[in-house]
This record gives C-alpha cells, sequence and structure tokens, in this order.
C-alpha cells in the first residue's frame, strides 16, 4: 500500500463513520419527535385532562426507561430515596398533574394529614407570592416527608421526575450554596427532554380543550384542587 492508497483509505473510512454519525443522529432527534406525536395521540384520546395527564406521564416513565436500557453511555445518576436538596426548588406543573396530585391525596392521605398538607401549602403558595423571583426561593416542599421522602412519590410533578444529577454535593452547593439557580446541575439530556415534551403535551392538550394552559406554582394549583373538593 503506497502512502496515497493509506491516506485514501483512512479518509475513506473516517468518510463513511462520519456520514453513519449524521445519520444517526437525525435518527436519534427523530425519538423525540415521535414521542411528542405519541403523546399528543394519547391526549387527543384521553377522556379528561386528568386522564391525559396519567397516560402522558406513564408514557414518559417508559420511554425515559427505555432511554436508560437501550441508549448506551448514560450517565450515572447520585439520586436516591432521601436525597431532597432539589425538593426546595421552585417547581410549576402543567394542566392535569394537579387533578392527579390532590385524588392521591384525598385516597392517602388522612383527614389530619390533608388538613396539615393545606395549611403548609398556603405557607408556601405566600412564600412564592412574596418573593420576588419565585426560581431563586428556596423552601421545603410541602409534600415532603419528614424522612425526606416524597409522600406524593407515584403522582409527582413532571419537572421533579425530569430534575436528575451525578452529584449530591453539586445539587447542596446549588439549592443551599451561592448558586442563585438550578441551572448549575447538569441533566441527563434524554430523560430530561422528554420530561419536558410531556409537560408542552398536556399544555397543548388543555388549548385543545379550550382550558387554561398556562403551568402554574405547585403550591397554588395543589391548593385550588384540594379547595375544589
Amino acid at each position: 500500500m503506497s502512502a496515497q492508497d493509506a491516506i485514501d483509505f483512512v479518509s475513506d473510512d473516517i468518510a463513511e463513520v462520519g456520514a453513519l454519525m449524521r445519520s444517526l443522529s437525525g435518527r436519534y432527534e427523530a425519538i423525540f419527535g415521535n414521542f411528542r406525536s405519541a403523546c399528543g395521540v394519547v391526549c387527543e384520546r384521553a377522556a379528561s385532562l386528568q386522564d391525559a395527564a396519567r397516560d402522558v406521564v406513564d408514557l414518559a416513565g417508559a420511554a425515559s426507561a427505555s432511554v436508560y436500557a437501550h441508549i448506551p453511555n448514560q450517565p450515572p445518576l447520585a439520586c436516591a430515596s432521601g436525597c431532597a436538596a432539589c425538593c426546595h426548588l421552585y417547581v410549576q406543573i402543567p394542566p392535569g398533574i394537579a387533578r392527579l396530585m390532590a385524588d392521591h391525596v384525598e385516597t392517602h392521605f388522612s383527614p389530619a394529614e390533608r388538613d396539615a398538607l393545606y395549611g403548609r401549602l398556603q405557607i408556601a403558595a405566600a412564600a412564592v407570592r412574596n418573593a420576588a423571583d419565585p426560581t431563586k426561593l428556596r423552601h421545603r416542599c410541602p409534600l415532603l416527608g419528614e424522612d425526606n421522602c416524597c409522600t406524593v412519590y407515584d403522582v409527582r410533578p413532571l419537572s421533579c421526575r425530569a430534575f436528575t444529577s451525578r452529584s449530591v454535593a453539586r445539587c447542596n452547593d446549588v439549592v443551599f450554596g451561592d448558586i442563585a439557580d438550578g441551572t448549575g446541575v447538569e441533566q441527563n439530556a434524554a430523560h430530561y427532554r422528554i420530561h419536558m415534551e410531556a409537560t408542552f403535551a398536556l399544555e397543548q392538550a388543555a388549548r385543545d380543550r379550550g382550558l387554561p394552559a398556562d403551568q402554574q406554582g405547585l403550591a397554588e394549583a395543589l391548593l385550588a384542587e384540594m379547595g375544589a373538593r
């Protein structure tokens, strides 16, 4: 093999791999478009916005699990039960989610527990109203138990499901340290995007039904649902 033959061989090999990578990149991007379309279908077929929220949450969970199971080189996560730094960040929820949570509270909480939660939600909602910038607010989630575990984990908001971290120390620095917001915690990009697409799908589902589509603060939205019962 001459020197020129070697150059041609290596160049062609790299070009072939580059073409495959570009093709794969486009196919990877299509995952999220397909997920968005699937969310639209389940929302359209759902009998109510609450049912749409439940179906979309399940779909997001399945999609995320498939990412971890089948796409290589997923980053390791430091998240674990009882790790609750992110549970002090301001959370917004799309339409339908608060009703799922309110149903769970109605079913699983005692009357005394519901009353106590209602009081904590009122305090949290007031803190948000009084904050110049809610995104910089640090307030313990009213749904966080004394053991630092979520009391509504099975129906927790999409934004809570979306948030992941590779470092507990980094989370503590961002939430309790000098970093002003939560953007300093590196996310699993695919996992996060899936849950954001699910959020957008519920906003669109509300618009399609002629209902308010804006996200609301968690405490405010759950108070409204609990107070309506």
